[in-house]
């Protein structure tokens, strides 16, 4: 399982009395099982869960809950974990952001079967420079995410939850960098929402200005 204190925090969070946990419906665990919905929480990397929630959504309700980091403290630690400082990082989440992630699930937008709770959150994330971590952060690990609060949520169940996103000033034809104007998001943000809707039906190209493609909602 190999997953940070954060996960089981957030599946604390969502579950209620009752509630069946690590249970295994075919070839894979869920994490929550209330009856016929099944609960995942993933923190991040939806890619991982892509053939899982084909499977699951054949015969389950499936509500996948994304805790998004609107705030970041991060702490460094040696390597014997001691404290070495820590710092409020720069960086603030917006909900946007979890297009990311959407981009490797774009099928599951407005399936009946499936549902999406994004949770505003305040995190601790804990680095260590170990030597194993990517090379951007120049071999520093992160070894622990930790919750600190939930700020609030947003529920996503049919396609038009997912269509709310888009400023209401583009109530026509829009390009990616008027996406991206308009929202006050980079522009690959921008072509992230653009692809997930038009995956999953929600927008269609319209036409082709020079290099820009011209999207439309359906």
């Amino acid at each position: 399982m190999n997953e940070y204190s954060l996960h089981s925090e957030v599946k604390s969070i969502c579950s209620l009395p009752g509630d069946q946990f690590e249970v295994k419906i075919g070839n894979y665990v869920v994490d929550i099982l209330r009856g016929d919905l099944v609960i995942e929480v993933q923190t991040r990397n939806f890619s991982a869960l892509k053939k899982k929630l084909q499977v699951l959504t054949e015969k389950n309700q499936v509500r996948l809950v994304y805790p998004l980091p609107e705030r970041t403290w991060i702490t460094y630690v040696s390597k014997e974990h001691l404290v070495l400082r820590k710092r409020k990082s720069t960086r603030k989440g917006r909900l946007t952001d979890v297009f990311r992630e959407l981009v490797m699930i774009p099928n599951m937008i407005g399936e009946e079967s499936f549902s999406m709770e994004v949770l505003f959150i305040d995190e601790e994330e804990v680095r260590c420079a170990d030597g194993r971590g990517s090379w951007r952060r120049r071999g520093v690990s992160v070894i622990e995410r930790k919750l600190l609060h939930v700020n609030g949520r947003a529920v996503f169940r049919d396609k038009a939850d997912y269509l709310k996103l888009l400023p209401d000033s583009l109530s026509g034809a829009f390009t990616n960098n008027e996406l991206a104007r308009s929202a006050n998001i980079p522009v690959r943000t921008a072509r992230q929402i653009t692809y997930c809707l038009r995956k999953s039906g929600l927008i269609r190209i319209v036409e082709e200005k020079g290099r820009a493609l011209v999207f439309r909602k359906v």
